[in-house]
C-alpha cells in the first residue's frame, strides 16, 4: 500500500522531515503544495470536494482544473471531481467534463461513492486505471459494522476479476492494516494528532508506513471462518 498523509502539516521543520513519504494535498488547503512536489516521493492531489462539503461551500471546478494544469503528471495523479451524497447523474456528470483532452486518464482517479450501485462500480474499475472509494450517504462513518459490511460486499464483487484494480481508499489509514487489499489510503491522521502523539511528524508517519494489508482478499465468509 501506499500512504498519503494529507496535508497542511505544521510547521514547516515538521514536514521537511517527512522528505521521502507521499502526500495528499487538497485544493481545498493547497498550502503546502509546493513543498510536497520537492520533497515527496508522489502527491495526490485531492478535489476537496469532502471539504468544500462541510462547510456548505460551492466547488469550483474551473479553478480545480486550472490548479491542476502546471502540476499533474507522472507521479502525481488527481482525484476526479465528484459530488459527496451526490445522485449517480451528478457524479456521471463529473466525470464526462474531466478535460481529458488536457490531463487524459492515465494520472486520474474518479470516486465510487459507497451508496452508489456495484454496476458503476464495475464500469470505473473497467474504465480507469484506479478508482478511490468515497464514504458516503448510509456509508459516511468509517469503521461502523454498517460500512464494514459495505466494504466487504465491494471487495467480494471485486475479487470475481482474474486481477484486483487499484483501489484507493479516501480517509482510509487506519484500514491500512486490512483486512481490504487496497493499494493505498490517505488521512490527516499525522497533521491532526502528531503534536499530541509523538510531537514528530515524520515518526507518526513511519510507524502508519510500516503497516500494510494482505495482498489478497480472502472474502468476507472465509475472513469469518479464519477468526473463529
Amino acid at each position: 500500500m501506499i500512504h498519503y498523509h494529507g496535508t497542511p502539516i505544521t510547521p514547516n521543520a515538521q514536514l521537511e522531515r517527512m522528505g521521502g513519504r507521499n502526500f495528499c494535498v487538497s485544493f481545498a488547503r493547497p498550502d503546502n503544495l509546493e513543498r510536497c512536489l520537492r520533497i515527496g516521493q508522489s502527491v495526490m492531489l485531492d478535489n476537496g470536494a469532502f471539504s468544500t462539503w462541510k462547510r456548505g461551500a460551492p466547488f469550483d471546478e474551473a479553478g480545480y482544473y486550472e490548479w491542476l494544469e502546471p502540476i499533474l503528471a507522472a507521479p502525481h495523479w488527481a482525484v476526479i471531481p465528484d459530488k459527496i451524497d451526490g445522485t449517480l447523474a451528478d457524479q456521471q456528470a463529473f466525470l464526462g467534463r474531466w478535460p481529458r483532452e488536457t490531463f487524459g486518464y492515465a494520472n486520474c482517479a474518479p470516486v465510487f461513492h459507497l451508496h452508489m450501485p456495484m454496476e458503476h462500480l464495475h464500469f470505473l474499475v473497467s474504465a480507469y486505471p484506479k478508482v478511490c472509494l468515497g464514504s458516503s450517504g448510509e456509508y459516511a462513518e468509517i469503521g461502523t459494522p454498517h460500512w464494514t459490511r459495505r466494504m466487504d460486499e465491494i471487495f467480494d464483487f471485486l475479487a470475481k476479476r482474474r486481477v484486483m484494480p487499484w483501489i484507493h481508499g479516501m480517509r482510509m489509514l487506519g484500514q491500512c492494516d486490512g483486512p481490504w487489499p487496497l493499494a493505498s489510503a490517505d488521512s490527516t491522521n499525522v497533521a491532526q494528532n502528531f503534536k499530541i502523539r509523538t510531537g514528530c511528524a515524520d515518526c507518526l508517519a513511519g510507524r502508519i508506513d510500516r503497516v500494510q494489508p494482505a495482498s489478497k482478499w480472502v472474502g468476507a465468509a472465509q475472513a469469518a471462518l479464519e477468526m473463529e
